[in-house]
């Protein structure tokens, strides 16, 4: 008999609300995830240690570990911290470098995690997917996606506004990503997850389609659902390719190139995305997603993060040599500097100043 269903790799719990956090201690009782209250919780010493002096009290069974960073040392620091002490599951409580060390230190010692995450700043908060800096820059391993997600609205609301625009940025960048993957499919035969393909879609044509703005409840409500499906998505595809296309690979050569300098996460891949579109011919396309990032102040142009035109025909030409193996409108077009350089004065005019 054929298999007529598979099965979806996903959160037991997502929980995205204002005051979620006042139920954590109710869902980490639940026994899906910890019968004894035994857990250990990775926290930041910014908005992760803030909650502590919260939570603690309804979490007695609790330990807390401070985690340095989202490097590849501070992750595996964590896991050692944690060996032997019959931990039930781990508890990641702040933003994307927490998350992202605390997925990886988990997966080492064998654990769930739960992701509470205290800003929206990208797509990482649900995926099967650390990323982490080492001696070389920075790495992407993968790792189990986490077993619950909480989303409280009135932390998110405390946040800085760049790590919600960041996010918006990096869910928009799916509707690149996914053209990428589409691209590939025809030219390469590599196989498209249908299904993963219509989560990440979904995801980013929600939050470029919503008319609201980061001080709407309900926009930030789209926001973090696109991304948790995001991650979701790379769940069920088993790899970041519903999410990362052209837009990340000129995201992660600004990463590289200029370490120091470098835009955010959301905006890199949101200026990526938006020239990637254009790359492809998909002019009205990309013209809306640069309208739309520039409502949520977001970069259109290099220009404006502080980037030459010189600097940045470097980053898109180095671009491909950040993911090799993977197929994209870069790769297609194989455009040589000069070729770029025709190519972004053409996008300049037809998306403006």
């Amino acid at each position: 008999m054929p298999v007529l269903t598979r099965l979806i790799p996903s959160p037991v719990v997502v929980d995205i609300r204002s005051g979620a956090l006042d139920d954590l201690a109710g869902l980490l009782a639940d026994q899906r995830i910890s019968s004894s209250g035994k857990l250990a919780f990775a926290i930041s010493n910014g908005s992760g240690a803030a909650l502590r002096a919260r939570l603690a009290p309804a979490l007695p069974g609790a330990d807390w570990f401070e985690v340095g960073g989202g490097s590849i040392d501070a992750a595996v620091k964590l896991a050692d911290s944690m060996r032997g002490k019959r931990y039930e599951a781990v508890v990641a409580l702040g933003g994307g470098k927490i998350i992202d060390a605390a997925k990886y230190a988990a997966a080492r010692v064998g654990l769930p995690l739960v992701a509470v995450a205290t800003n929206l700043s990208h797509d990482g908060i649900c995926s099967p997917v650390a990323t982490l800096d080492n001696d070389n820059g920075r790495g992407s391993y993968g790792v189990p996606a986490p077993i619950a997600v909480v989303i409280d609205l009135t932390v998110i609301r405390q946040a800085p506004q760049r790590f919600v625009r960041s996010g918006i940025g990096d869910a928009i960048s799916n509707i690149s990503a996914i053209a990428d993957w589409e691209l590939s499919h025809r030219e390469t035969g590599e196989r498209v997850d249908g299904l993963a393909a219509a989560m990440a879609r979904t995801a980013g044509e929600s939050v470029l389609r919503h008319p609201g703005g980061t001080g709407d409840d309900d926009f930030l409500v789209t926001l973090a659902e696109a991304l948790v499906l995001s991650g979701i998505a790379m769940s069920v595809s088993g790899d970041s390719r519903p999410a990362s296309g052209a837009c990340h690979e000129i995201l992660h050569a600004f990463d590289l190139l200029h370490p120091r300098r470098a835009p955010s996460h959301g905006e890199g891949a949101g200026l990526g995305a938006a020239f990637a579109m254009f790359l492809r011919g998909a002019v009205e396309e990309a013209g809306t997603i640069a309208e739309v990032l520039r409502r949520h102040a977001l970069p259109v142009l290099p220009s404006d993060i502080g980037f030459t035109e010189q600097e940045f025909l470097s980053v898109v030409a180095y671009a491909p040599q950040t993911r090799p193996g993977r197929y994209t409108i870069l790769e297609h077009l194989d455009l040589d500097t000069d070729a770029i350089r025709d190519a972004y004065a053409d996008y300049v005019k037809a998306i403006g100043s």
